[in-house]
């Protein structure tokens, strides 16, 4: 039986972030991954596709310079699913390759098989071929991360009705697509397919979508949606789905309403991928969506096994996942590290993208924070017209009488890049007055913090002196 200091279940972000970071304490380590390919969801199927998928959509639709060149401009004109698929297979190839150097670089050992606990300390890998070995170690972490949720009330066929892993198995573009699920996944894929001149009908059973971003964020989002011919049916919830004879997918409402299209994604929820772990002999034990439970310190029931990423729940981002590997290793080992989930940037990578850090004015409110905001435009600025997008804004949120940012919303454009300078101030409890006196590069988008800290601080000059 082969001896490990820290066995990592799982090679998506969390695990590798989880196996390096132990590889860099002097740590033998070994990292076990059921798929022939490394890089889990986040590079085979789910945040790298997807974010391919969408610059793919972004630059053959030419949907960036319509409002320069006209609504009919496009770069491609009959563009198809392979199309798409060509420039996603080309950025997953490479990624793997990545995540294998330095895999290979840190001297991590890759095991290909499923991973299943015998006790707390001893994990089974059976391949592919049936064959299974045995392995020890002192420090296991679980990132096994999760698979979309199925439904009993879908039938999903892997062609027309489908979920967010088999968007490339579609038979070509729909006319009208029906997308159930009002959440980060769901909205994604709803506003790339109608960036493509696809007619969406979108699903959600809440009064409104993204509940956790910023209210005013969310509405210019979903009057870009509109604006795209998407019909959103919010309160809405899905009673069956059935395939016709002719093709045509029927979603049954609870409502007793019918909405019917070429082909359906069902994107509601995801489960965690514990079901062949077997852990009950490790003495755990997951929700029913298959996640685990763990404290501050990303510690299950055993001390000694760490559970981190999307298998842990929300808020499921790449980004996060990959800190807490890094950050719940270095822990374990002793390794005196911190971070601060206060200041985590979201990025949802919608058409166009919504970024933010920090509280919502919903929140703020709540706790009966005195605070004031500032908003800029990208019309009103020069790179948004040389860009095309002039329907962009950015919102500072501001302490009335500290200065101090609270938080910083972005809808446009760049907003997952540029959100970086408004974090960086909010991480330092640096306050609007930094905005004001820096001189930003002309022309960038990122003038919008000083247009909107010069907003801001209007809006307090109107109530006097000491306000």
């Amino acid at each position: 039986m082969q001896q490990y200091d820290l066995i990592v279940i799982g090679s998506g972000p969390a695990g590798q972030r989880a196996a390096i970071q132990g590889a860099k304490l002097g740590k033998r380590v070994a990292v076990i991954e059921k798929r022939e390919v490394i890089g889990g969801a986040g590079i085979n199927t789910g945040t790298i596709p997807s974010k391919s998928m969408r610059e793919a959509v972004m630059h053959l639709s030419g949907y960036q310079y319509q409002s320069i060149y006209g609504m009919n401009y496009r770069v491609k004109d009959n563009i198809t699913i392979a199309d798409l698929s060509f420039r996603v297979q080309h950025v997953i190839k490479t990624e793997i390759d990545v995540t294998q150097a330095q895999l290979s670089r840190n001297g991590i050992e890759v095991l290909t098989g499923r991973a299943s606990f015998i006790d707390p300390n001893h994990v089974r890998v059976e391949n592919s071929r049936g064959q299974s070995d045995e392995y020890e170690a002192g420090l296991i972490v679980i990132a096994v991360g999760t698979r979309p949720a199925e439904s009993p009330l879908v039938p999903f066929n892997n062609r027309t009705i489908i979920n967010s892993d088999q968007i490339f198995s579609l038979p070509a573009l729909p006319r009208t697509l029906m997308v159930v699920g009002g959440g980060v996944i769901g909205v994604e894929y709803t506003s790339m397919f109608a960036a493509l001149g696809v007619r969406v009908i979108l699903i959600e059973k809440m009064p409104r979508l993204l509940s956790f971003a910023d209210e005013e964020m969310v509405e210019a989002l979903c009057y870009h949606l509109r604006d795209n011919r998407v019909t959103l049916r919010l309160n809405e919830e899905v009673e069956s789905v059935e395939e016709l004879p002719d093709g045509t997918v029927v979603a049954n409402l609870k409502s007793k309403k019918k909405v019917s299209g070429d082909a359906l994604l069902y994107a509601v929820g995801r489960q965690g991928n514990v079901d062949d772990l077997n852990l009950a002999a490790a003495g755990l034990e997951a929700d029913a969506r298959g996640r685990i439970v763990v404290n501050e310190e990303y510690r299950t029931q055993q001390p000694h096994i760490i559970a981190v990423g999307d298998v842990i729940g929300f808020p499921s981002l790449a980004s996060v996942s990959m800190e807490q590997g890094r950050i719940a290793v270095g822990r374990a080992l002793g390794a005196n590290m911190h971070t601060e989930p206060g200041n985590y940037p979201y990025g949802i990578y919608t058409i166009p993208e919504i970024s933010f850090v920090g509280k919502t004015e919903e929140q703020l409110t709540d706790e009966d924070a005195p605070y004031e905001t500032g908003v800029a435009y990208y019309r009103e600025i020069a790179r948004g017209q040389i860009r095309g997008d002039t329907t962009g804004r950015l919102k500072l949120i501001f302490h009335r009488e500290t200065r101090e940012i609270l938080g910083v919303h972005i809808i446009g454009e760049g907003a997952t890049e540029i959100l970086h300078i408004g974090q960086a101030v909010l991480a330092l409890k640096g306050t609007i007055d930094y905005f004001i006196e820096t001189v930003f590069n002309y022309p960038t988008l990122a003038e919008c913090y000083k247009a909107a800290a010069f907003n801001g601080l209007n809006k307090l000059s109107r109530f006097g002196p000491g306000s």
